[in-house]
């Protein structure tokens, strides 16, 4: 398959291109698409052999659910069937914006995007470009992250370009993602409240428009769902070809560690590590920055399978705010072994 590449950096910058994407949408294509968490593959959330193709393509298991996206709260009632109080006051607070609330599903969305569920995970992005894609198809999309299934998550068009080109139809080149991981996934359904997946809205920042919000066993264990409502919460994710294993310490003792170890190794670290360690590096931030981890963690994630290490430990981020987020990712990619000093 040829993939086209068009370039659309902004809303006014190329309306020809994004007449053409909305077109392959309409036409039942797939599309890279930027968004402010990390760029999704679209195809028309109407339309079952569209969303086929988004498996297909990135080779993902077909019982972990997608995550549709509108444009107009006002296309919420056609997504889902039930719409709380609880998902009204979240909306007012967070959309646009990187929060994805999981509901029952009307009849409209077909059973593969949520993996055969009642349910069905959506949101509304901030992303400008991604917004003008969605009104322009006319369309609610289906979009997960357009990476390879278990590949650390893209945040440039070229990480789109390095694992989809020639498997789908177009990849919009547009900017890099300014929140860098995907979309924090709470649940709403049946008057509970919980958050499935940590992301750039904090569980703090939950439960201060609607209470008390429990926390899933699955973000911070490899403790297996039953039941997968949400992107994110059963298979290991996010993961470089090279072995991640994360060091629990303060700054000292994680550099100390790396540098009196024999194997062949390398640290992912944060800007304050690196001066203090005689192996090979990869920064990912900066330790009191948890925005700047989150928006650097893949990229470091991707380059890490360039040095040629038998193993990379990465030093953990605190959980707490969106560090949480990025130690959920991380956990995912070191399959959940973590060392503790």
């Amino acid at each position: 398959m040829e993939t086209k590449h068009i370039c659309i950096m902004s809303t006014d910058d190329n309306p020809m291109g994004l007449k053409e994407v909305a077109e392959i949408l309409q036409k039942g294509g797939t599309v890279g698409i930027p968004t402010e968490t990390v760029y999704g593959l679209a195809a028309n959330a109407y339309d079952p052999d569209a969303v086929a193709r988004i498996f297909a393509a990135k080779g993902r298991p077909q019982d972990n659910p997608l995550i549709v996206h509108i444009a107009d709260i006002n296309d919420l009632p056609k997504i889902a069937a039930e719409i709380p109080e609880t998902a009204k006051k979240l909306a007012a607070a967070f959309w646009p914006g990187p929060l994805t609330m999981v509901l029952k599903r009307t009849e409209r969305i077909p059973a593969i995007i949520s993996a055969g569920l009642d349910t069905v995970a959506v949101r509304m992005p901030s992303n400008e470009v991604a917004r003008a894609i969605i009104n322009c198809s006319g369309l609610p999309l289906a979009a997960p992250s357009a990476n390879l299934s278990g590949r650390p998550s893209p945040t440039t068009a070229k990480h789109v370009v390095d694992d989809l080109d020639g498997k789908i139809d177009a990849i919009v080149m547009s900017k890099d993602c300014s929140v860098g991981v995907e979309s924090t996934v709470i649940s709403l359904v049946d008057g509970k409240k919980r958050l499935l997946r940590p992301g750039g809205i904090t569980h703090e920042q939950l439960e201060s428009v609607i209470g008390k919000v429990e926390i899933d066993p699955s973000v911070l264990s490899s403790e297996l769902v039953a039941e997968v409502s949400s992107p994110g919460m059963k298979y290991k994710h996010y993961s470089p070809k090279t072995k991640i294993v994360i060091i629990e310490a303060d700054s000292q003792m994680f550099c100390d560690y790396v540098n009196r170890s024999v194997e062949n190794c390398a640290a992912m670290c944060f800007s304050e590590d690196k001066s203090k360690i005689s192996k090979p590096t990869i920064v990912y931030g900066n330790e009191a920055d948890d925005m700047s981890q989150a928006r650097e963690l893949f990229d470091a994630l991707r380059l890490t399978d360039s040095l040629n290490v038998d193993v990379v430990y990465a030093h953990s981020p605190k959980k707490t705010g969106v560090g949480l987020a990025v130690y959920n990712r991380m956990l995912r990619a070191a399959a959940f072994e973590v060392i503790c000093l």
